[in-house]
């Protein structure tokens, strides 16, 4: 697998750690996106036309879509360490990677703007994270009162690790974290993970 990698994007982060987690061998291309644009040359508008990274490469197909990628890294664990067995457990796991890679890219949107220099005003943006935020607060707070440490289950899912990026790098566009307890201690149990990476930016306390 080929990953079309650049170190300080979130997304891309997502599916490092994904790799990692998953002991699964993934080749980087690093591409000068910042402030390169090399996303957008015409060499890397074959592979996606939209212009964004990541893009994972596996023989002849090509990956552009970030759920699709992180579940496709996952699965090709043998151990399926963050996929869960059951269809239950498995769909809540899809609704929480859904809410990741759906609801939470304006946490992305923010930091692009407060650290790379994207249009966009940051302060609407950063009190659309805190709604994002309050939402998976309040749900590891119900999980826990039933037991439960992580947002699909009593174990960590693919969806976990998806989650993990948006709050851990919200520091850069000056969201303070004081406000949810519950995603600060779920943080925590994130990076205790085997395989756990980390990337600029991540503090290293939550």
């Amino acid at each position: 697998m080929i990953l079309h990698n650049y170190d300080l994007f979130e997304d891309c982060y997502r599916v490092r750690l994904v790799a990692s987690c998953t002991e699964q061998t993934v080749q980087l291309t690093n591409v000068d996106a910042f402030p390169g644009a090399e996303e957008k040359s015409p060499t890397y508008l074959k592979l996606n036309p939209m212009g964004r990274l990541p893009i994972l490469e596996d023989g002849d197909l090509v990956l552009r879509n970030l759920s699709a990628i992180l579940l496709y890294v996952a699965e090709h664990d043998t151990q399926k360490r963050f996929i869960p067995l059951d269809a239950e457990t498995r769909a809540r796991m899809m609704d929480w990677l859904g809410f990741a890679c759906g609801d939470l890219a304006v946490a992305v949107e923010a930091r692009a703007v407060a650290l790379l220099g994207a249009p966009g005003d940051v302060s609407e943006l950063r009190k659309k994270v805190r709604v994002a935020f309050r939402v998976l607060d309040d749900h590891l707070t119900r999980q826990s009162l039933h037991g439960e440490s992580f947002v699909a289950g009593d174990a960590p899912s693919l969806a976990d690790l998806a989650l993990f990026p948006a709050f851990a790098l919200s520091r850069d566009f000056y969201l303070d974290h004081d406000a949810f307890p519950a995603l600060r201690l779920w943080a925590r149990r994130i990076r205790t993970l085997p395989g756990f990476i980390t990337m600029p930016g991540i503090p290293d306390y939550h």
